[in-house]
């Protein structure tokens, strides 16, 4: 994929000139339109066609890379309340809505609205296939740019851990986060949601050990992780004296 990178300044939709929405229309109406002349006409959740190259939105939307992707937001989120048919989110071809966000990402390479909605609307639905999916597609972009999207992958540990009850899922983000999201942005509780992962797992042990490797490293200067630590570690070694104790009863 080719990456656009556009001085631009991000602006509310309402302010994109009437010509940049009707261009980017016809452009998705022909898109469209070809698509449906080589299925039968009957409206379903398989419609949503695979998105144009990020060019042909750049050119369509006459050099407005970033209205196109505030355009194509809005217009996947209303895919489902087409004429002529009800289809809901469960019901939507997942592989390619990754394919139309990964289009809006390039169209605005600054924004996270498509991240957003993979997170909270499209990996939300009740259906554990398609979240999961949504949730791995969170991951592929936090590998790209794990201090850009890291908050975005701590949300898919919290989905794993208590949606999807995943907790092997959930430790492979939390690893993931705590391994390669390590810019100044990224805050310490982010960082450590791999312990508390462990120690929902019952690994308490493990979980113990790391926050002593931590703490042991000296490169946390961080006063409130410190306290964070201090007090996990604690807490981990009264929950182990519990284990050995009930054990040996």
């Amino acid at each position: 994929m080719h990456h656009y990178h556009f001085l631009h300044k991000d602006r509310p939709l309402k302010d994109v000139p009437v010509s940049v929405v009707v261009a980017l229309l016809v452009a998705l109406v022909l898109q469209l339109s070809w698509h449906a002349i080589q299925q039968p006409l009957v409206a379903k959740a398989e419609d949503l066609a695979p998105p144009l190259s990020t060019r042909t939105y750049v050119m369509s939307s006459l050099g407005e890379p970033i209205a196109a992707s505030k355009f194509l937001n809005l217009w996947l989120q209303a895919f489902d309340n087409q004429p002529g048919a009800s289809i809901s989110f469960h019901q939507l071809n997942y592989p390619r809505l990754t394919q139309w966000l990964d289009t809006s990402l390039e169209l605005d390479p600054r924004g996270h609205y498509p991240m957003l909605v993979a997170a909270r609307v499209y990996g939300s639905i009740k259906d554990p296939v398609k979240q999961r999916i949504m949730m791995e597609y969170i991951f592929y972009k936090f590998n790209e740019e794990p201090n850009k999207y890291w908050r975005w992958l701590a949300h898919a540990v919290i989905t794993a851990k208590h949606e999807l009850k995943d907790y092997d899922l959930a430790l492979k983000y939390a690893h993931a986060l705590a391994e390669k999201a390590t810019g100044n942005n990224v805050p310490y509780w982010a960082r450590d949601m791999k312990i508390i992962v462990l120690e929902d797992m019952g690994e308490v042990e493990a979980a113990k050990i790391l926050v002593g490797a931590l703490i042991d490293s000296k490169e946390i200067t961080d006063p409130y992780e410190l306290n964070f630590l201090t007090h996990k570690i604690a807490v981990l070694e009264e929950k182990v004296s519990r284990l050995q104790q009930s054990v040996e009863k």
